[in-house]
């Protein structure tokens, strides 16, 4: 299916809604039936129509037509958040006593899920370099359930061999669920390479301008139907019809959006990799990343997120050179209009900075829609602070 017919057609009848181009924001809690019969239909299953937008709502399942194609899926799940998202596939797919294999340092909120939560149930954690498919070999127990996947992770983009994985994780019967956030459905299609569940933070690169926190969830039809019943209307974590028409908006313009942005990061980065006060650029495509080979066999781009070790020799200095740029924002997520930057020096005390530690020089840098030379520009003079 054409990316063009997905983000501006599939899923609008503009007949139901008055010709409108834009489908409407169907804003309204509960749903009219004309009959017994209807209304009995609905109560067996809340998916089949419409009843109360805690479920099923016009705007929504819009996007979620869209969101299924643009994975190749075969139905699509639209959460209040990423963290949302992350939650009801993992809890729709473990039950007490069961066992995770995740990779190593997954997002926070994961983490803290198999971490602090999942324990209260008696069911156990591991986790592993996923950069190596004899790991997960070796880490499967009889009674794992889950493999759990972050390629690339947002902040030094380790990435697995998606295909290997969900080969090896069919042998043995375990679920696997990706978290394709870095590469949206437009650089890396999962469920092709064989993944059972696909998710991302629609907050990122689908919604597009930094308005509305959102997750999606992609896979087979039955599996997320058990997730709508069981996780979603019980939680009653699914998106709202206004943020859902949010990015509907933000999905119109995504791939000249990735676009720009991807041309922006190759010019940023070849200012970077010369300047003396970079010690290294981090990014899937650089010519120096370890995994570059299953990069360019996995993903068919990358985009604006990117990780920089400065040649730092203190917490101060690099809490100047932060707070000396112009145009970058200090802020957490990516995928916006904005330029951002989030160093990890932030969340380490001053008296504990070691700058032997290259972790503690490392800085995240996200590349928005502004100018490529406005923002090397900005890089520049900041840079001299150190």
């Amino acid at each position: 299916m054409e990316i063009s017919h997905i983000l501006n057609e599939l899923g609008e009848d503009r007949s139901l809604y008055f010709n409108a181009v834009s489908p409407p924001i169907v804003q309204s809690s509960n749903f009219v039936f004309d009959t017994f019969e209807d209304l009995r239909k609905a109560f067996e299953d809340e998916d089949s129509a419409y009843l109360y937008s805690r479920g099923k709502n016009p705007t929504i399942e819009i996007l979620r037509k869209k969101l299924a194609a643009l994975d190749g899926a075969e139905d699509a799940l639209v959460f209040n958040s990423g963290a949302s998202a992350i939650f009801a596939s993992v809890l729709a797919n473990v039950g007490a006593g069961d066992h995770i294999v995740s990779v190593d340092k997954p997002y926070s909120w994961a983490w803290r899920m198999f971490d602090n939560m999942l324990p209260r149930f008696n069911v156990t954690t591991t986790y592993i370099d996923g950069t190596r498919i004899e790991n997960f070999e070796k880490a499967i127990l009889p009674n794992t359930r889950i493999i759990y996947l972050e390629c690339p992770n947002s902040n030094t983009f380790e990435m697995q061999d998606l295909e290997a994985v969900a080969r090896l994780a069919k042998e043995r019967g375990i679920i696997t669920i990706v978290d394709n956030s870095y590469s949206t459905p437009l650089h890396q299609k999962p469920i092709s390479l064989g993944i059972d569940l696909s998710l991302q933070s629609a907050t990122k690169y689908l919604g597009g301008h930094s308005d509305t926190v959102a997750g999606v969830l992609t896979g087979k039809k039955d599996m997320l139907q058990k997730i709508f019943n069981e996780q979603l209307l019980n939680n009653g974590s699914g998106i709202s019809p206004f943020n859902a028409w949010l990015i509907l908006r933000g999905l119109r313009t995504l791939p000249v959006r990735l676009q720009h942005i991807t041309k922006t990061t190759e010019k940023v980065i070849g200012f970077l990799k010369n300047h003396p006060k970079i010690e290294r650029v981090i990014f899937p495509f650089d010519e120096n990343f370890p995994q570059i080979e299953l990069a360019r066999k996995q993903l068919s781009g990358a985009c604006g997120l990117l990780t920089i070790v400065l040649k730092a020799d203190s917490h101060e200095a690099i809490e100047r050179f932060t707070y000396s740029l112009k145009h970058f924002l200090v802020a957490v997520s990516w995928g916006g209009h904005e330029s951002l930057i989030l160093p990890q020096a932030a969340g380490i005390a001053p008296e504990t900075f070691d700058p032997t530690i290259e972790k503690h020089r490392m800085a995240r840098m996200y590349l928005g829609l502004e100018d490529a030379d406005y923002l090397i520009q900005d890089l520049e003079q900041a840079l001299t602070v150190l």
